[in-house]
């Protein structure tokens, strides 16, 4: 029985380390329209290697030999959706970290500490991101909008909603445990500010940071649905890349509509290009793509 054993484990430890065959053009096709169809994703050819290498490390972990099967498993296997989710979230959660962009940061703080104090005073800030990955956006955003807050010696009445496909992502974001690299480059006396220490070299972003920003999980195809309204700020970097033109000006369409009146909606640069969002005014910048929405007497 004990060899038995050891023949299976030898079995399984020279699964685990042998390659699987390339990806032929069909199967590649097949994974190209589901992730489409589902999430909006598109992958070029280019891509290819990307996907078979994430697809493959999943595969040696759940013991399927082919990318076939695989793909029956996400499509009508007992567990597809839970599978599916564990997929989405090793193909979509990007490398991020705090202040990523500093010049469309540094935009978002003018556009605060421009706005009439009475208005701040009456209304809380809304602020949405999109594509909020683990966090890092929308607790940057949260920083950025306490110390306008304090520079403009109001009280801090703002909310930050993350929004992200991947549940396991959501899940990690919500715990505002990061590790130490994220805050490389960052300002040190933010640093001191808003984290303090926590065990394994990781860092834990303080409580009144935390209580401003909620997440939820949400796919941009199924924006129609979103709750989010009257957002006073959109902020939406690293997503549209993923997705082609005509999909992109759907995405911005939906986004613009959810923004109040002389709302700021910030995207990535290069993002969108030659193509003017309607009801947006585009804000004069070198350095970041973004607009304000018109009021309704602008129209």
């Amino acid at each position: 029985m004990a060899e038995n054993r050891n023949d299976l484990s030898t079995a399984e430890g020279i699964w685990s380390l042998r390659r699987l065959p390339d990806m032929d053009e069909a199967q590649f096709n097949q994974w190209q329209t589901l992730l489409e169809h589902r999430t909006g994703m598109t992958l070029s050819e280019g891509r290819k290697s990307f996907l078979e290498t994430n697809l493959a490390i999943r595969m040696r972990e759940i013991g399927c030999n082919s990318y076939q099967a695989y793909y029956e498993k996400i499509v009508s296997g007992p567990d597809a959706i839970v599978e599916w989710a564990t997929l989405v979230d090793r193909l979509t959660v990007q490398e991020t970290r705090f202040f990523r962009d500093p010049d469309a940061f540094r935009l978002v703080s003018d556009y605060v500490l421009t706005r009439p104090r009475e208005a701040l005073k009456k209304r809380p800030l809304e602020v949405w991101s999109v594509g909020a990955s683990t966090g890092e956006e929308p607790y940057t955003l949260a920083m950025v909008l306490n110390e306008c807050m304090e520079t403009l010696s109001l009280k801090p009445l703002y909310g930050v909603t993350g929004s992200d496909i991947s549940k396991p992502a959501i899940d990690k974001a919500k715990t505002g445990r990061f590790s130490a690299r994220k805050l490389i480059g960052m300002d040190e006396a933010m640093k001191n500010r808003y984290f303090h220490p926590a065990e394994r070299n990781t860092v834990e972003i303080v409580e009144s940071i935390r209580d401003r920003v909620c997440f939820t999980r949400l796919n941009v195809l199924d924006l129609k649905k979103a709750p989010m309204h009257g957002m006073n700020i959109i902020f939406c970097q690293n997503l549209l890349i993923y997705f082609r033109r005509w999909r992109r000006r759907e995405i911005v369409k939906r986004l613009a509509e959810r923004l109040a009146p002389g709302g700021l909606l910030v995207l990535g640069q290069g993002e969108l290009t030659d193509w003017q969002p309607p009801g947006l005014q585009r804000v004069p910048s070198e350095h970041v793509l973004a607009w304000i929405k018109r009021q309704p007497d602008e129209e």
